[in-house]
């Protein structure tokens, strides 16, 4: 099971990728986690990648894409992977499809999870309130869904014009959420 995990700040994407994970046995695939194993490993595109991150710049598209090629050549995704935090612009999901193409691999299904956008202010609010956070993190909240809106969700709009694109509704419980995708996977499974 291949599977791309999209959905804005707060909506539970973390929590559902670690059921998928348990679910699917197959590895989750976040950038942060690929970026710093990259570093971490040494390789050429690692170094690179940390050259730039140790100067506070956001590592581009082309180094990103090479990181996540060597991630899923690596023998833990042979049954499959789950991409969380990427693509997270139309040219990264453009240059996601290129590579996927040139790998003949083969997306089973691409889920958004969708949640109204005060729930999610609520969320991340009370989220930062159990973390020790403060209400003077609203603004960064309000900017992370404001980016999201103007250059992830056209990934979406991507996604969607393609026919693989499984919208659930974020809305519900852990475990009804859970469920939907569920819904939207098994048959994949089955077929």
């Amino acid at each position: 099971m291949k599977l791309i995990l999209l959905g804005p700040p707060g909506a539970g994407k973390g929590t559902q990728a670690q059921l998928l994970v348990d679910r699917y046995r197959i590895p989750q695939l976040s950038t942060g986690d690929m970026l710093r194993a990259a570093a971490a490993a040494g390789t050429d595109v690692g170094v690179r990648a940390k050259t730039i991150m140790d100067r506070g710049d956001l590592v581009p598209d082309d180094i990103m894409v090479e990181i996540i090629a060597e991630r899923i050549g690596q023998p833990d995704t042979g049954n499959g992977f789950i991409l969380d935090g990427f693509p997270r612009t139309l040219a990264q999901a453009e240059a996601l499809d290129r590579l996927l193409e040139q790998r003949g691999v083969t997306i089973d299904a691409i889920v958004e999870i969708a949640v109204d956008e005060d729930v999610l202010m609520e969320r991340i609010e009370t989220r930062a309130r159990e973390t020790g956070g403060s209400r003077g993190d609203d603004k960064s909240t309000a900017k992370r869904l404001e980016n999201y809106r103007e250059k992830t969700a056209p990934v979406s709009d991507h996604y969607r014009s393609k026919g693989t694109l499984k919208r659930v509704d974020g809305m519900g419980t852990v475990d009804e959420v859970a469920a939907s995708i569920d819904a939207h996977l098994r048959p994949l499974v089955e077929a």
